[in-house]
């Protein structure tokens, strides 16, 4: 008498392969890596004109090294405090005096004559920067601006800026007129060290 190996079922083995399939595609998370929302300038035509000079007083310096420590102005820095000094940099004040930057008197459409800040905040990082400190330090500096132009929008307007962006952007134009994203950034460059 021979005896008969019995047959394994694998009806089911699809629908089991299926099912895990499902289940790992829906519990996986995804690393989603996140930026900054930047309006570039277009490129330079080749005849274009040399860019004015600008002068010392005019311009806000943030270095990061590559340790993710800041210099400020040729001193050294804290993130904690980089908002604050930012917009007082860029606030317009006296134009004579020459701890702040320059203004000039411009006519704004909505907000008529306002002495508008000359200033200019220039960014640049180390190559060994992390990215957390770069987007971090970005932030900083897009959040002084913009706390700067919705008191300036409050202030004309009644409202914050990004309301007012949403239901009148003529006025919104003349607020970003008046303050504008006066942020440069500069190539980065091995001025920290190696990490």
């Amino acid at each position: 008498m021979v005896r008969e190996t019995p047959e394994v079922s694998a009806g089911s083995t699809a629908d089991i392969a299926f099912l895990l399939l499902i289940f790992f595609l829906v519990t996986t998370t995804m690393d989603v890596d996140s930026g900054i929302v930047r309006k570039l300038p277009p490129p330079l035509p080749k005849d274009a004109p040399t860019p004015p000079k600008v002068k010392k007083r005019n311009v806000y310096t943030v270095l990061i090294n590559s340790r993710d420590m800041l210099l400020v102005n040729g001193k050294v820095g804290s993130l904690d405090y980089l908002r604050k000094d930012v917009k007082e940099f860029l606030t317009p004040h006296v134009p004579d005096n020459p701890q702040y930057p320059e203004t000039e008197e411009t006519e704004l459409d909505f907000i008529g004559k306002y002495n508008k800040s000359k200033g200019i905040v220039s960014m640049q990082n180390d190559r060994g920067t992390s990215y957390k400190t770069y987007i971090a330090v970005q932030n900083e500096l897009a959040a002084a601006v913009r706390e700067l132009r919705d008191a300036l929008s409050k202030q004309y307007f009644g409202m914050d800026f990004k309301t007012l962006l949403d239901t009148d952007k003529d006025k919104a134009k003349a607020i970003q007129k008046a303050v504008p994203m006066a942020i440069s950034e500069a190539e980065p460059v091995n001025f920290g060290g190696n990490k």
